[in-house]
């Protein structure tokens, strides 16, 4: 969906020109009904407009950002840049923004500018309860969803879904030895991504990635403590072997303890 011409008028409608004309101007001796006079009937008739509007600019600047257009921490275009791209006056462009920030998907930052927050409402609702919550809770979470994709995924896996898990750990186990930080949380979220959607349950995949932004920001303050090990990669090892013999059991047990072994890490740091 192109950003450019989302709406050409908000203006007043040109006057009737012709024989709309002529018969709009007669009074009650001709044939014709009047014209309307009510200015507040005309303004309320005028007023749907600029709603319409407003929504086709929200849906334009939305695709942008769920497309990956303008990924996630990036700046989007300045406001004259946009008017001009959509043509439409300020007062719309910022209405529609203000929707987008309030729905979690963009962030408003006076002075500096406006930044994509999240791809969709969830994940922006998401990161706004983030805000609040301690590492504790985003684990209780995932256990919640770890598990269960995990027995959905033994059932449901086919070959093509095994073979994206062993890359992910292929490149998981390079950047750990690398301590290349970014390469290794890209690569183990690939991994709990990929088994999500090994479950071929488009709607738990879908709320699984709208946990991105959560997942990535407790691993990134662990990361930052010299002891931290990561999950142990025996232990997803294990499990890709369990999603692999079709074991539900197993592989919910193996993703449990996964999860429990962090939770524990996490414990004991936190007494120290």
């Amino acid at each position: 969906m192109s950003l450019e011409h989302a709406g050409l008028d908000e203006h007043t409608d040109p006057p009737p020109t012709g024989a709309a004309s002529t018969s709009a101007a007669r009074t009650d001796t001709g044939s014709a009904s009047p014209t309307p006079t009510d200015s507040s009937e005309s303004e309320s008739l005028r007023s749907v407009r600029r709603p319409a509007l407003s929504a086709e600019v929200i849906a334009r600047l939305r695709e942008r950002i769920t497309s990956g257009d303008w990924p996630v921490g990036s700046r989007i275009p300045p406001e004259p840049e946009l008017m001009s791209r959509l043509q439409v006056a300020r007062g719309t462009l910022r209405e529609a923004i203000r929707a987008l920030a309030h729905a979690g998907l963009l962030d408003v930052r006076q002075g500096d500018g406006t930044y994509v927050r999240a791809t969709s409402e969830l994940s922006g609702a998401v990161e706004r309860l983030y805000g609040g919550a301690g590492i504790g809770h985003v684990l209780e979470v995932r256990e919640a969803l770890d598990v269960q994709a995990a027995r959905l995924a033994a059932v449901r896996a086919e070959p093509a879904d095994l073979a994206v898990l062993d890359e992910a750990l292929r490149r998981r186990r390079v950047a750990w030895d690398a301590r290349d930080f970014d390469a290794w949380i890209e690569a183990d979220w690939d991994f709990h991504r990929g088994v999500a959607d090994a479950t071929h349950n488009p709607l738990l995949a879908e709320l699984y990635r709208n946990l991105a932004g959560p997942l990535r920001a407790s691993v990134a303050n662990s990361w930052t403590d010299p002891d931290y090990q990561g999950a142990h990669p025996a232990g997803h090892e294990d499990l890709v072997r369990a999603l692999r013999d079709s074991d539900p059991a197993a592989a919910a047990r193996q993703a449990g303890e996964n999860l429990t072994d962090t939770q524990e890490w996490h414990a004991a740091r936190s007494k120290t």
